[in-house]
């Protein structure tokens, strides 16, 4: 079977080595271009661009998947199937189409739950007890495909987002090589996405602000979440404060959300709208991170000081 594969971020490389391990003809891998990254500007490949070079797989780059031309060359491929995962946009309808056993996509999530750009985000943000990875038949709708497999997996405590992709990644990559081997030998079939369905938008930077006035479970949530990139933060003194860990301390509800109830050892703990948070590790724009307790008495901060609203 002759396989193109379309991917860009860590999270598809597990799909792709697998694909390639087990033996599939993998003609091509399509990623996105390469990105200026860190301070020094510096040209980086995508992750699945580099693991495709290492083995010597040809890679597409086009910045138009839908003009004539990239069609026209993936076409010469002549691909029997189009795997996708995390690729970063909308597959047009004459690319769909092109491939006779159809373009599969690994989702991660439990669909039609957390159908979009980031479903390990929202889930985690949301208090989800479970999440898990779908693959699908795509069509021309966003992520809303007929299924063909699902694996669930529940949402640790010490779940952030960075360690609940690595884990959904390699489950999404044992699940496509069952989802390919199942159609072929028809033990799997196309199941219509059927029931309430749920949207997981892409990040925006203002997604991560701290509303004090939410229960600590909630914002401890938004922490996980939201690392390590728009970052959950809330300003103190007009200066902006990422807070990279936390959890929510069993304490009553006491104070007003968002002052100081206390400043431990290494602990700043804050008052919520239900409940008090500690803020273990925070990082102050500009400097590097430090314990919750560290950066309060660095900046002299007593109990009862309150961050901005």
């Amino acid at each position: 079977m002759r396989i193109v594969f379309f991917g860009t971020p860590d999270f598809a490389v597990p799909t792709l080595k697998l694909l390639y391990e087990t033996g599939y003809e993998i003609t091509a891998v399509v990623t996105q271009p390469d990105r200026v990254k860190g301070r020094g500007h510096k040209l980086s490949m995508p992750p699945v661009k580099e693991y495709a070079l290492s083995v010597n797989i040809p890679v597409l780059q086009s910045t138009g998947i839908r003009s004539a031309a990239f069609f026209d060359e993936l076409s010469v491929l002549k691909p029997d199937m189009i795997v996708v995962v995390a690729y970063g946009r909308i597959i047009p309808p004459a690319i769909l189409s092109l491939p006779p056993k159809g373009c599969i996509n690994v989702h991660a999530s439990l669909l039609p739950n957390y159908r979009g750009a980031a479903p390990i985000q929202w889930a985690i943000v949301n208090g989800e007890p479970k999440t898990g990875v779908t693959t699908m038949l795509m069509d021309e709708g966003l992520d809303t495909g007929d299924m063909l497999l699902k694996e669930e997996t529940e949402i640790l405590p010490e779940d952030n987002s960075i360690t609940l992709a690595e884990r959904l990644s390699n489950i999404g990559a044992e699940l496509l090589v069952k989802t390919i081997k199942g159609l072929s030998d028809r033990s799997v079939k196309p199941v219509p996405q059927i029931g309430d369905s749920s949207y997981a938008p892409i990040i925006r930077k203002e997604d991560g602000k701290i509303d004090w006035s939410s229960p600590a479970v909630r914002i401890w949530n938004l922490v996980r979440g939201m690392y390590p990139w728009p970052g959950a933060f809330c300003d103190m003194q007009d200066e902006r404060l990422t807070v990279l860990r936390a959890r929510a301390a069993e304490f009553q509800n006491s104070g007003k959300p968002g002052c100081i109830y206390r400043i431990s050892s290494d602990e700043l703990l804050v008052s919520t709208g239900n409940g008090v948070i500690s803020l273990m590790e925070v990082k102050p724009e500009g400097r590097k991170a430090m314990t919750g307790a560290a950066y309060a008495n660095g900046r002299r901060l007593k109990e009862g000081a309150c961050f901005e609203p």
